[in-house]
């Protein structure tokens, strides 16, 4: 039988196609740095844990499709402390920010409706656009120029009658771009005059740098109608695998539609929600340790790759990824080589890719993705082998 185009379509992702040859990799007793994935190092938070540790209901029940009241009213007061006013019906929580792009994707476009999306971008981008017949257009931005969004011609001169919504994730993945007040302002002047949905991916919202601060599309006057605001606990408090989110509009009628898809796959977890509660209070004290540990963490990658001759890489803003530019053709063959081929102690790094985070054929080719998610001790030692590795296979091309 023939598979469906969807299926054949979808993008493998760059950031764990390569991990069968990691699993050989580790087989043969070699350790692997892991730079290619963004899984924190940094501690759950116990408030967290001891949810999961002390449920004691004989039975797990289905939730709310919008999710749990109490969570959600936890939410509203998360934000208020962001200058985000909310109600509880502004907010649809989901199984984390991927299913919350996905119900933004489907309940704002139909199938061959089209979205602006500054490239590079999560690489998911590009599987959830495939999952919902939605066309990513993508407004190319350069490391050369801090991944910095272009004039208003070079972005309105991509809109037409099938456009549908502006996406933008800020702080970047993987670029680390922090949008200030002023850009996000642009964006919404654009998306206004051109009766336009700004998606804004916001997960990284506490991860900024060098005393800036982050802008919500939530927070930009007039755009009541077209913000969609998209948010999970993964990053903020290292928890990947609660798999927990949010989509957040003012629009009712955007916000009623969407809940129907939100009905159509139940509930999204119960006791992950009522983890994701219980850590809401302690963000203040959480968070000020974490922010200089990223921080320094940053400095360090970032300083160690301007030791390589040739690389282009600019000091990222926000998040806990660095995009480079490599003085090789094919990032992706040096990654598998990495893998294969090189070890330094008995030790390899593995990063991922770039050509996966962009929608425009060819670019990115030779860049990569690093993620800082390791302890400074650890990814000194990465940065080492990845320098001598490089050294290393520019030597055999």
């Amino acid at each position: 039988m023939k598979l469906s185009d969807r299926a054949i379509n979808i993008q493998a992702s760059p950031i764990r196609k390569l991990m069968p040859f990691a699993n050989e990799t580790k087989k043969k007793g070699i350790h692997i740095y892991h730079l290619n994935i963004g899984q924190p190092d940094i501690e759950t938070p116990k408030e967290m844990l001891d949810v999961y540790k002390n449920y004691n209901s004989k039975v797990l029940a289905y939730g709310p499709s919008q999710g749990l009241e109490v969570y959600r009213n936890n939410l509203v007061n998360y934000y208020k402390r962001h200058d985000i006013e909310l109600i509880a019906n502004n907010i649809i929580v989901t199984t984390a920010g991927s299913e919350a792009i996905v119900f933004a994707l489907l309940t704002a476009c139909n199938v061959g409706d089209e979205i602006i999306v500054p490239e590079p971008f999560y690489t998911n981008y590009n599987g959830f656009a495939t999952i919902t017949g939605v066309k990513i257009v993508p407004l190319t931005t350069y490391a050369e120029e801090s991944f910095k969004l272009p004039g208003d011609d070079k972005i309105k001169e991509l809109i037409n009658k099938k456009t549908k919504a502006i996406m933008l994730c800020n702080p970047g993945n993987p670029t680390g771009a922090v949008y200030p007040r002023s850009e996000m302002e642009r964006i919404a002047k654009i998306a206004k005059e051109n009766d336009l949905y700004v998606i804004s991916d916001e997960v990284y919202r506490e991860f900024v740098y060098d005393g800036l601060s982050h802008t919500s599309i939530l927070d930009i006057k007039g755009m009541e109608d077209l913000a969609i605001m998209v948010d999970s606990i993964s990053k903020r408090y290292s928890a990947c695998g609660a798999r927990i989110g949010c989509l957040i509009s003012r629009n009712k009628g955007f916000m009623t539609a969407t809940l129907k898809f939100a009905q159509a796959r139940l509930c999204p977890p119960t006791i992950d929600q009522l983890a994701a509660s219980a850590a809401i209070d302690i963000e203040e004290e959480y968070f000020k340790g974490i922010i200089h540990e990223y921080d320094e963490r940053r400095n360090l990658v970032f300083d160690e790759l301007q030791k390589i001759d040739g690389i282009i890489c600019i000091k990222p803003k926000g998040a806990f990824y660095i995009i480079a530019k490599l003085p090789i053709d094919d990032a992706e063959d040096f990654a598998k080589w990495m893998l294969e081929e090189f070890t330094f102690k008995n030790e390899t790094v593995m990063f991922a890719p770039a050509q996966g985070f962009y929608a425009t054929p060819d670019l990115g080719k030779n860049e990569i993705r690093l993620a800082y998610i390791l302890n400074k001790n650890d990814l000194k030692k990465a940065m080492k082998i990845f320098r001598k590795g490089l050294e290393k296979y520019k030597k055999r091309i």
